[in-house]
């Protein structure tokens, strides 16, 4: 045997054995670690998180611009009222958290920015390369393989989530989150949906319950709202601690 065979090998170092379907579980505790500990030493406690349509431009087509001031609205008016601008003992809490992409998320992201709060964003890796926007706080900004430990971060520290108009991927997000609701494995973390007019067009909601796919009174889990201002008061209505409106 020679220090080039692959048993002699620190595992450590020993790519392809990291590599190994073997390894899985140990890749999803390091990936799930390594934000964890990142979060932790910023003092974040809880997030904001805030989904929607990363095709969303600031100056799109249609409705797109005013989506974009909204999301960018409420991330400023979330930052300077929960507690993510002015930390106590050290802790932040209510720190806007989105997917680290363009559109709704950049959009979010930037409100934080304006007024010098912190973002954070829960990059995915992806095989058309989505490059963080420019926003989110560097030692904030986080790439993920698994797309279970970016949900998972998402929500751990979710205390309210707010969702703008998107496509595949925000439904995803918002119907993830909404059945941890449903279960009682979230706790009683508010969700926005904002710009009614959307959503209500895009999903008859009321046919869930109609059918019995639902129990009477969950549809109350959603709530709508039509602008960041009324999105944050929905919030601060429903949080069990006391915000700044």
């Amino acid at each position: 045997m020679t220090n080039q065979d692959a048993a002699y090998r620190l595992a450590l170092f020993d790519r392809e054995f990291l590599l190994s379907p073997a390894m899985r579980g140990v890749r999803l505790q390091v990936e799930c670690a390594k934000a964890d500990e990142a979060l932790r030493a910023w003092g974040v406690r809880s997030t904001i998180v805030v989904f929607g349509g990363s095709r969303v431009r600031e100056d799109g087509p249609g409705d797109q611009p005013r989506w974009y001031a909204e999301a960018r609205a409420f991330g400023r008016i979330a930052s300077e009222r929960g507690g993510a601008l002015q930390p106590v003992a050290g802790v932040r809490d209510h720190v806007i958290a989105t997917g680290g992409g363009p559109g709704i998320m950049e959009a979010a992201c930037r409100g934080a920015h304006d007024v010098g709060a912190p973002a954070i964003g829960f990059n995915i890796r992806l095989p058309q390369e989505q490059a963080p926007n420019p926003y989110t706080t560097p030692a904030l900004t986080f790439q993920f393989h698994y797309f279970a430990i970016r949900k998972l971060h998402l929500a751990m520290r979710a205390r309210a989530l707010v969702v703008f108009p998107g496509g595949f991927g925000t439904l995803d997000e918002l119907f993830e989150l909404l059945t941890l609701r449903q279960t009682g494995r979230l706790g009683p973390v508010p969700i926005i949906l904002v710009d009614e007019g959307y959503w209500r067009g895009l999903i008859r909601w009321e046919a869930l319950e109609e059918a019995g796919m639902i129990a009477p009174g969950e549809l109350a889990l959603l709530r709508f709202a039509g602008d960041a201002e009324t999105a944050w008061h929905a919030i601060a209505a429903a949080l069990p601690i006391q915000l700044s409106r």
